[in-house]
């Protein structure tokens, strides 16, 4: 990477008109976290190599790695927002949930209104700015994991997940951010990006902490297809996205699916199967008792399928650098050494007391729960 900075592009005033193939002036609200930095050094390297000369634009609340961007701090619930996304063409947020201990440190009211306050603040700055399309991060969690999925799920499909207080409600509730911005602000282009489950470096999600337990759990009956997305395959979707439109909802994941016999010889793991009321049930009681750290709900995505088939991506000629097989290996690289009970992060005597997954792991979770109860 070069030393020399890169140069500053001029202001520009709202809606101007940028020269002919020149590329988009693309702002990462959020670049300092780990799915906004590799999307920020994705298009930052594209437009070196375009020779366009104007540096991506990157807002947060402080800087991150990426020093070949136009770092602009400021808080993205901040109204001043509006000022950072000036001279921008495209402006993206990645909503999703990928530092799970950093958000367990909140609580589920809080976090809630700090990413309907981003999601609403941003749509009202860019709108405001003249910029001419946003493009949201949420997940392919949004469309539900049912037995009864189709597989692959459509990109239109409607959104079946669980509107609780787990992540998957907060990005149900900017879904909703999104749709009404599409009635008030019409000139504003939107495009929501789903991923399948993501993987990566410094990616922690539920998902990631299922493959952090000494087991993984099953349900009974159930016939699970493993799905994932490496961060660079998303960065290269959105960079698409950002310089065509798409229309309304992109999908993005490696193509194809893994069955649940073919992960856990990848993973070198065994399974503990139990039925679907004992997990769901167990699931519950443990949140409510603060042991387990995501809602019941967020278990299905873990025994049920939740396919996704990047149609649109495809259709340009996107293709993922990563299949399923690859993103099974950096997942495995990433959580090396990190051991989970329940969801929630312990040491390794502690997990080896656990026989069932990062959700639902009964022994070790009653072990825990006796030890806590001991005067």
């Amino acid at each position: 990477m070069s030393s020399r900075q890169a140069p500053r592009s001029r202001e520009v005033s709202a809606g101007a008109v940028r020269p002919a193939g020149a590329l988009p002036r693309v702002a990462i609200v959020g670049a300092a976290a780990v799915p906004g930095a590799q999307i920020l050094d994705t298009i930052a390297r594209a437009a070196r190599a375009s020779g366009d000369g104007r540096p991506p634009v990157a807002i947060d609340r402080a800087r991150g790695r990426v020093a070949t961007a136009e770092w602009r701090l400021v808080d993205p619930t901040d109204p001043a927002l509006v000022r950072a996304l000036r001279d921008v063409d495209v402006a993206v947020w990645v909503a999703a949930e990928t530092d799970l201990e950093s958000a367990l440190r909140v609580r589920p009211t809080e976090r809630r209104d700090l990413v309907v306050r981003t999601a609403q603040t941003l749509v009202t700055a860019a709108a405001a700015a003249g910029v001419s399309r946003l493009v949201v991060v949420t997940s392919a969690k949004v469309y539900g994991a049912t037995p009864d999925n189709p597989v692959p799920l459509p990109e239109d499909s409607e959104l079946n997940g669980v509107r609780d207080g787990g992540v998957v409600g907060d990005l149900l509730a900017v879904e909703e951010v999104i749709q009404d911005a599409r009635r008030v602000h019409p000139g504003l282009s939107i495009t929501v990006v789903r991923p399948a489950a993501l993987v990566g470096p410094g990616i922690d999600t539920v998902v990631t902490r299922h493959f952090e337990a000494p087991r993984l759990l099953t349900v009974k009956g159930a016939n699970p297809a493993w799905q994932f997305c490496h961060v660079d395959d998303l960065a290269s979707g959105v960079r698409v996205v950002c310089e065509q439109d798409l229309g309304p909802v992109v999908t993005v994941g490696a193509p194809d699916w893994l069955s649940q016999e073919q992960v856990e010889s990848l993973t070198g793991m065994r399974r503990v199967q139990l039925s679907e009321a004992t997990a769901l049930g167990t699931a519950a009681r443990l949140h409510r008792f603060g042991v387990l750290p995501a809602p019941a709900s967020e278990l299905a995505h873990a025994l049920y399928p939740w396919v996704i088939d990047s149609a649109r991506l495809r259709t340009v000629g996107w293709a993922a650098a990563y299949d399923n097989e690859t993103c099974v290996g950096a997942m495995l690289e990433s959580i090396k050494g990190r051991h989970a009970v329940a969801g929630r992060r312990v040491d390794r005597m502690d997990a080896a007391l656990g026989a069932a997954s990062a959700a639902v792991a009964l022994v070790g979770t009653a072990a825990i729960l006796r030890r806590a109860r001991r005067p």
